[in-house]
């Protein structure tokens, strides 16, 4: 999670390759939806919409990456993550409404503020998940 801009998607895609994870992008699941819903209600449709899309397709093993903004504590409740990457990066993104909208992370397993190793954030994934802390 992170603002718009912060390297979700970079991240993500990276990620993804290196677990033979299927990447669940949130705008292009906007855009198969025709929803560009950004409104307070619409951020919960999406986290519900990006959690069912994930449970679907995890359902037989299958890893799952996903990245989107999920401003909202709220938002971060129902999707449930497994494993939150928070990309603090930058300050305010390209959105005015959702630089306001964005509220400051209570939990995650991760914090990225600055240039990053995708060799070490996919270990420390690993990591995560062989302690079994799913």
């Amino acid at each position: 999670m992170g603002l718009p801009g912060s390297g979700k998607t970079t991240l993500a895609t990276q990620l993804a390759k290196k677990l033979n994870a299927v990447h669940l992008n949130a705008d292009e699941i906007r855009d198969l939806f025709n929803d560009h819903n950004f409104s307070r209600a619409g951020r919960f449709t999406q986290a519900r919409r990006m959690r069912d899309l994930s449970e679907i397709v995890s359902r037989n093993g299958t890893p799952v990456v996903v990245d989107f903004v999920c401003p909202l504590e709220e938002t971060r409740s129902i999707f449930a993550a497994d494993f939150t990457i928070w990309m603090d990066r930058i300050k305010q993104g390209r959105f005015e409404d959702t630089n306001h909208m964005f509220e400051i992370p209570s939990e995650f397993d991760l914090r990225i503020t600055g240039n990053y190793d995708v060799d070490g954030v996919h270990e420390r994934v690993l990591r995560h998940f062989a302690q079994g802390a799913c």
